[in-house]
């Protein structure tokens, strides 16, 4: 089976259109439309138009469609209740599925294409989100057999049936405010991701009730998930101004309040401020894409089952590594951290130490060996996860290019535990 982002004219084409000189031509940022806070779903009096008012001026046959799973179900009853009481037919599905399997996702949109929806709901994590946006598509343009092919060149041409609204019920995944999604092709055990201008949400609701009843490692997992967004999305050279800006602030957000919210689930001024710090992480990454964080971090946790903000987690001081001898934006990190130094070598390294801090106050591991894989299961299947890791979209967007040998040593690195220092 062969994925858009095989394909080497997109490949090429794709960092070029980032380049500075094209930007400087022209640049876009995209962005939902925000509601935040704990009354986001409007169950008490708010002094401007409340969530109803914004869905009956969209929605011409009040039909609204959630999709969600067994766990986020009690979420998506509750926003399906406001609807209803403003006169929505809704119809939800709860059986989204981990990694958002391409399989379950046809059964999604066939279920989807049968109720004829004007409004899309995806309540959860971010699967959930995943599952819903390629359902949409499927929705939408039902001649596009392959969502493997779904790619950023030219618009798909949605809303014409229905709009996207999101409701994140984990902090880190960034979906709401991306035009991407993840699948996972069970075939291949790989991580798929398609991407569209297409697939920006409409509206993203960020109610901090619905993050509390995550528990500890959810929540450090998706958390350094959004980490890696912010980081990558600086780093990598299609960054701007305005992603800058999102991904710092997200970067020291999740330093201060992550340890918090991993501490005590209940803390709602963290869960908070974790929600917020997630959106603009996505917004950050969302606007130009990752790096080698998730290159790598989806070959290697595609292979090994491992959860994906853990994976790409692990991976963050060994991809600043790697970028440190072509690039000092880091020092941008730094300044938001407070690391000081006498030299930009003694600040790198004050970065380093604090990155793999936070994974121990997380009790995260640092290295892939302490995840319990044994080295002969690693080494075994090191051809595939260089292939996966070369291939995937994300890896060309590193600001220092990367050959399979080079690859392969950063994997061992990041088993082993040991610095990059090539």
């Amino acid at each position: 089976m062969t994925y858009w982002f095989q394909d080497p004219g997109i490949k090429s084409l794709l960092p070029l259109a980032t380049s500075t000189s094209i930007k400087g031509l022209a640049s876009f940022f995209n962005m939902p439309a925000l509601v935040i806070g704990a009354n986001s779903l409007a169950e008490a009096f708010m002094p401007q138009p409340s969530i109803i008012d914004i869905f009956t001026t969209r929605c011409t046959t009040k039909r609204s469609f959630f999709v969600t799973d067994e766990f986020s179900e009690k979420f998506a009853l509750k926003a399906a209740r406001v609807l209803e009481g403003a006169g929505f037919t809704t119809h939800i599905w709860n059986k989204a599925q981990p990694e958002a399997p391409i399989d379950n996702v046809k059964e999604c949109g066939a279920e989807m294409t049968t109720f004829e929806p004007d409004m899309i709901f995806a309540v959860g994590g971010g699967s959930v989100i995943d599952t819903a946006k390629a359902a949409w598509v499927l929705y939408e343009r039902p001649d596009i057999t392959d969502l493997g092919q779904v790619h950023p060149l030219g618009l798909l041409g949605l809303r014409k049936k229905a709009g996207l609204t999101v409701i994140p019920t984990t902090s880190g995944t960034g979906s709401e405010c991306t035009m991407a999604a993840v699948l996972h092709d069970p075939e291949t055990h790989r991580k798929i991701p398609i991407a569209n201008g297409d697939l920006f949400p409409d509206l993203a609701i960020l109610d901090p009730e619905f993050t509390v009843s995550m528990p500890p490692k959810l929540t450090a997992g998706t958390g350094l998930d959004a980490l890696a967004h912010a980081v990558d999305g600086i780093m990598t050279p299609a960054s701007n101004d305005i992603t800058d800006a999102m991904g710092l602030r997200a970067i020291k957000l999740i330093f201060r309040y992550l340890p918090r919210a991993f501490r005590n689930g209940k803390d709602r001024e963290s869960r908070l401020r974790m929600h917020i710090a997630a959106t603009m992480a996505g917004a950050c990454f969302g606007q130009n894409s990752c790096a080698l964080t998730h290159g790598f971090g989806h070959a290697v946790g595609g292979l090994f089952g491992i959860h994906h903000g853990l994976s790409v987690g692990i991976l963050i001081p060994y991809a600043l590594q790697f970028y440190r001898p072509v690039t000092e934006k880091f020092l941008d990190i730094c300044e938001v951290l407070k690391l000081r130094g006498s030299s930009a070598d003694e600040q790198f390294a004050g970065l380093i130490g604090a990155m793999k801090g936070i994974l121990k106050e997380l009790d995260a591991p640092c290295s892939f060996k302490d995840l319990g894989i044994p080295e002969d299961d690693f080494n075994n299947r090191m051809e595939e996860m260089v292939t996966f890791a070369i291939e995937d979209i994300d890896t060309f967007f590193s600001p220092r290019p990367i050959t399979r040998a080079e690859s392969q040593k950063i994997l061992q690195c990041a088993y082993h535990g040991q610095d990059v220092d090539f």
